[in-house]
C-alpha cells in the first residue's frame, strides 16, 4: 500500500473510532524514523479536552484494527498524543477556532506585510479567514495578509 493510502486509511480509521468518543484527529504523520516507520496521531476533545484515557483507548482501537486489517507495508511504531499547547493548525475550521490567539505561521517564501517588510515567519493575533487568507496582527504592530497556500507551517503560540 502506498504512503498516501495508508495515511487515508488511517484518517478513516481514526474518524470511526474517534467519533463516538467526541475525538478529532489533528494531525497525522507517517515518516521513517531510523530502520522502522512511525505513524504518529495527534488527537483533540473539544469537550473538556483530550486526556491520557482518550489517547490509550483511540491507541488500543486503532492498534487492534492495524493489526486485523494489515494493511502497512513494513514495522511501524505507533504513538497517539494530544497536539500540545502549540497546536499545528491545518484546516480553515482551525483558524476559524482559533480566531483572537496568538499564533506564528511559516510560509514557503518571502512575503510583505502591509508595511513592506518581507519576511517568511508571521507571529500575532489571528484576526480571520477569509477567501483563503488569513489576516495576523504581528507583534511589531503591523498587518499581515497570508494565503493559505503559501502556509508551510502554522501553530497556536504559548501566551505567557
Amino acid at each position: 500500500m502506498a504512503k498516501v493510502d495508508v495515511v487515508e486509511r488511517v484518517t478513516e480509521i481514526i474518524a470511526e473510532v474517534g467519533a463516538p468518543l467526541g475525538i478529532e484527529l489533528v494531525d497525522l504523520e507517517y515518516k521513517r524514523e531510523g530502520r522502522d516507520m512511525v505513524v504518529r496521531v495527534f488527537l483533540e476533545k473539544r469537550e473538556g479536552g483530550i486526556n491520557l484515557d482518550d489517547c490509550a483507548d483511540v491507541s488500543r482501537q486503532l492498534s487492534d484494527i492495524l493489526d486485523v486489517e494489515d494493511f502497512m507495508p513494513e514495522r511501524y511504531t505507533l504513538e497517539v498524543s494530544s497536539p500540545g499547547i502549540c497546536r499545528p493548525l491545518k484546516k480553515v475550521a482551525d483558524y476559524e477556532r482559533f480566531l483572537g490567539h496568538l499564533i506564528k505561521v511559516k510560509t514557503f517564501e518571502m512575503l510583505a506585510d502591509e508595511a513592506g517588510n518581507k519576511r517568511k515567519t508571521f507571529t500575532g493575533k489571528l484576526t480571520g479567514i477569509a477567501d483563503g487568507v488569513i489576516g495576523i496582527d504581528l507583534t511589531e504592530g503591523q498587518h499581515a495578509r497570508v494565503p493559505l497556500d503559501k502556509v508551510a507551517k502554522a501553530n497556536l503560540e504559548f501566551e505567557f
